[in-house]
């Protein structure tokens, strides 16, 4: 399903499924993105998701990919995909329940944008912030009035990609996120309410 369109920039979006499984993986490669993730870095206990880097952890994703279930949104440019953003319900991310950092600051029903990534060719031109465009659209058209992030703040200009992967506080801000609690010095939660 299209859930996105930036037409001057000739990018569109669409919700992650069964039918756009092969550029999913076409997208995040041999690796799955980032030492064998797939993007279930958050959705399983540690052990868990240590013991499946790989093979296990993509499989898991097809499954949820096969059932419909609400994972986030790929990003084209033309017809090519480049970019990932996870998003679900909160509840969906086991380790965010155990988190101290990122633990609920309220009991409002929130959806959460875990992980953005970006084909390498692709990344330091201003398109995280269109990937969280669209998944912002894609949490509303799920239904969702509170949306949550959990970007890192950079501690160099040259940090390496894999260190951000939930984004970063300056991309959320411009797209109307706003940051609630602090807890950590690298860390950061922020919120976008849908009105």
């Amino acid at each position: 399903m299209l859930v996105y369109e930036n037409t001057e920039k000739e990018l569109t979006a669409f919700s992650l499924d069964k039918d756009r499984w092969d550029d999913f993986t076409a997208l995040f490669g041999r690796n799955g993105a980032c030492g064998g993730c797939w993007c279930m870095s958050w959705r399983l206990k540690k052990a868990d998701f240590e013991a499946g880097k790989g093979e296990s952890n993509k499989a898991a994703m097809r499954r949820l990919a096969e059932q419909h279930a609400p994972l986030g949104v790929l990003m084209y440019l033309g017809a090519a995909p480049i970019g990932w953003c996870a998003a679900a319900p909160r509840e969906n991310y086991l380790r965010l329940k155990y988190s101290r950092v990122f633990k609920r600051i309220d009991q409002e029903p929130v959806w959460s944008v875990s992980c953005l990534f970006l084909a390498k060719a692709n990344r330091r031109k201003g398109l995280a912030v269109e990937l969280i465009r669209a998944a912002v659209s894609f949490c509303k058209l799920n239904g969702a009035t509170c949306i949550e992030a959990y970007p890192a703040v950079p501690y160099s200009r040259e940090v390496p990609a894999a260190f951000l992967w939930t984004g970063i506080p300056s991309s959320f801000e411009t797209a109307g996120f706003k940051e609630t609690v602090r807890r950590s010095k690298w860390k950061r939660m922020m919120r976008y309410t849908v009105e």
